[in-house]
């Protein structure tokens, strides 16, 4: 296998100079307008960019280490400062965040030194600092947004260990000792060998405990992880290799001395966590980024916020780059800067992604040849390295993304991000830094976000249609390698075009898939369930048998999870058969704030499994397209069925009334509904017997169908029978389910 790879690499690479070469040699239009050439020569600089991006990712991979964490003693965890950087969050962000702060683990709590660091002077937020006893760092004046809070916080903090935090990343109980056993291993490493490079910060990924907006406006949010899962656990685990990993901000311990030695958060820039992690690489540390996510945060959930976000983060990278001076700076190596530069690259990849789209556009639709050459030629040169480097990155494709999912969320994003990372490269900067608006909402204007992408969408549909008609046989054939890629980005951009077209959102918080022991009392009655998922307002547990809970008592709730407990108050607001059992969505009221504080770690402190952390192998591209637009489509087949707040068991079963044979369609405990084919007006009231139980009905309203909904008046009586336990397992198992009346205890 490794013979194969070896193989196939160094095809995809000598396949690839070969094109590249007779590219820039023989196919430039220069007999073209100047427009034309321009453009070729931008195109052909692409494809190199392309490649060789594509060659770093495969050198990378290749090399890739696993590190494991080191084995340390509990006297050995030394003093550490915990940063939770703040500037406008809303104090019921940050006291998520806080509360999660104080309740990470470690072998002597009295070295875990958290404070709020807040560049606004807040008196809310020094009152959140003084409830939870923890620092606050005040600043007045902040020139220099996150940096010159983050500095200031430092120069009133002297443990040697430092622990980012972003307002809204909620740190997991185990994150300190996941983390700082590294800068202990390390230290003794360099007592026994001072060759050994001091570890200057380990990165845990950026994780986040809702759908992004790739996620949630494709209808991905089950088969797709997070796109920026891709870099925090795949390209910046595999800059481990060469010990310069990236720093992204949060979720962080880095070595205060390593911090100093770089000159603190540098200033002249909007990314300042990129260009310190450089800067410390340059000084002689290294840094480690693992795999395991140990906090989750929030990220945008509308498009503007997010477009604003990749802007910020585009335009700063290019600009610290430029600060480095990488390719003068003789303190980074070969590979770290082959590292930092492919960082850079990245953000140019949306350039290069516009251009791919608009060169067969300018041919087919424009009559504008930006390549110059014959059908045979071009496919014996770009067909042996297409196919070899398409194997090749097929080879990597992980189990987190493929690079057709790369292509569309490049081409996503295309539009509005190659206009603000050219002006940066040429000089023209974003000063202002602009905190990311998480609580932002969709508005009906973020449908114009879309015109870009339908404008190409049109001209791609027009260039295929006008390239191809009138054209049969060996025509068509002589013209397949433009209408292949005609076709890849009208595939693409049809996406785009889906994404932007947006999704309603409905859910006020994130639901958390999750099973954690559950007690219900209702009454004198006690239940033992599982949760199946849990969110901020509610929460929902399955049961193999439908169960009665009346709507004027409220059901008291005790929610367990290893060291956490919960106790809670609430009330049904449906119940749905799935499948052999009953799903219960319990509505949660006001919780004491001791409750509340320790039902937030029952949600947060742990990855939300009900987002996916590897994408479905099985689902292919063309899947998620068919699936995106069925999924449209149902939004528009009428109202749903009405929920209901009991289990409602179809029956279908003749029953008799008044000497005359009924029907028997459904029962949910308050209600039965039934129907007869005589033709007289509904009974104000009736009695059916069944099995020996006794229904008292009256009546309430005519459903349509010929169908007539009853009350059942003598429900009391009936709950406490166990003649009823009986008729209901007889109905239950008539539908394909299970009932045990031994659910609860007295």
């Amino acid at each position: 296998m490794k013979i194969r790879k070896k193989v196939v690499y160094s095809l995809a690479f000598l396949f690839s100079i070969v094109y590249l070469t007779w590219r820039g040699l023989y196919t430039l239009p220069f007999q073209e307008s100047l427009f034309a050439i321009v453009f070729g020569i931008l195109l052909w600089i692409s494809e190199i960019v392309s490649n060789f991006t594509a060659v770093i990712l495969i050198w990378s991979k290749n090399k890739a280490k696993e590190i494991k964490k080191p084995v340390v003693s509990n006297e050995d965890y030394p003093d550490v400062d915990v940063f939770i950087a703040t500037h406008n969050e809303e104090e019921e962000l940050l006291l998520k965040t806080v509360n999660a702060a104080v309740r990470m683990e470690y072998p002597d709590q009295s070295k875990v030194h958290i404070y709020l660091s807040d560049d606004q002077n807040r008196p809310g937020v020094k009152a959140l600092a003084e409830k939870f006893k923890i620092g606050y760092i005040g600043l007045t004046g902040n020139k220099h947004a996150k940096s010159g809070n983050l500095n200031n916080a430092l120069a009133q903090t002297d443990s040697p260990l430092v622990a980012t935090f972003d307002a809204d990343m909620i740190p997991y109980s185990g994150f300190l000792m996941e983390t700082i056993p590294y800068f202990i291993a390390n230290q003794k490493e360099r007592e026994n060998n001072t060759n050994v490079k001091p570890l200057g910060f380990i990165q845990t990924p950026q994780s986040f405990y809702n759908a992004d907006v790739f996620q949630f406006n494709l209808f991905s949010e089950e088969t797709i992880p997070n796109e920026q899962d891709f870099f925090s656990r795949e390209v910046n685990v595999l800059n481990n290799v060469y010990d310069a990993a990236i720093y992204t901000g949060s979720n962080t311990v880095i070595a205060r001395r390593a911090i100093e030695d770089a000159g603190g958060f540098p200033t002249d820039t909007i990314t300042e966590d990129f260009e310190l992690g450089a800067l410390i690489n340059s000084k002689g540390y290294k840094s480690i980024s693992t795999t395991e996510p140990m906090a989750s945060g929030l990220t945008p959930t509308d498009i503007p916020s997010m477009l604003k976000q990749r802007i910020r983060w585009g335009r700063g990278v290019v600009q610290s780059i430029r600060n480095l001076k990488i390719f003068r700076n003789k303190n980074l190596s070969l590979q770290q800067k082959l590292i930092l530069m492919n960082s850079y690259l990245y953000w140019w990849s949306f350039v290069r992604r516009l251009l791919y789209i608009l060169a067969p556009i300018l041919f087919t639709v424009f009559s504008i040849r930006v390549v110059d050459t014959d059908f045979w030629t071009l496919l014996l040169f770009w067909l042996p390295s297409y196919y070899f480097l398409h194997l090749a990155q097929q080879d990597l494709s992980t189990n987190i993304r493929t690079q057709q999912w790369g292509e569309v969320q490049e081409t996503i994003l295309a539009p509005y991000l190659f206009i603000p990372v050219f002006l940066q490269f040429i000089g023209m900067k974003e000063t202002k830094f602009k905190v990311t608006n998480k609580g932002a909402t969709q508005a009906k204007k973020d449908l114009l976000y879309v015109l870009p992408h339908l404008v190409l969408w049109v001209l791609t549909v027009i260039g295929i249609v006008r390239f191809n008609y009138g054209k049969f046989g060996s025509e068509i054939f002589y013209g397949s390698v433009i209408t292949f890629w005609l076709f890849t980005h009208l595939f693409n951009l049809t996406f785009s075009v889906l994404f932007y077209l947006g999704r309603p959102v409905y859910r006020k918080t994130e639901r958390f898939l999750a099973h954690h022991e559950l007690t219900v009392q209702a009454g004198a009655k006690e239940y033992h369930f599982q949760t199946h998922n849990i969110s901020e307002n509610g929460l929902s547990f399955l049961t193999e048998s439908p169960i009665y809970f009346s709507d004027s008592m409220p059901l008291l709730i005790t929610i367990t999870k290893e060291n956490y407990t919960a106790h809670l108050t609430g009330s049904v607001v449906r119940v749905i058969k799935q499948g052999k059992q009953w799903l219960y969505g319990i509505s949660l009221e006001e919780i004491p704030e001791h409750d509340y504080l320790e039902y937030l770690q029952i949600i947060y402190d742990g990855f939300n499994k009900s987002l996916p952390q590897f994408r479905d192998a099985w689902m292919t591209p063309f899947e998620h397209f068919f699936a995106n637009i069925s999924r449209r489509f149902a939004r528009f087949k009428g109202p749903s069925a009405p929920l209901s707040t009991f289990p409602i068991i179809a029956i279908e079963e003749p029953v008799q009334v008044n000497e005359e044979e009924w029907l028997l369609h459904s029962f949910n405990y308050q209600t039965m509904v039934v129907s007869t084919e005589s033709e007289q007006a509904a009974p104000v009231a009736i009695e059916v017997e069944i099995d020996q139980v006794r229904f008292d009905l009256e009546f309430m309203e005519e459903l349509p169908g010929y169908k007539w909904q009853y009350r059942v008046k003598n429900l009391e009586q009936l709950i406490a029978s166990e003649q009823l336990d009986q008729l209901l397992a007889k109905w239950t198992q008539e539908v394909g389910g299970t009932y045990d009346s031994n659910y609860a205890t007295t």
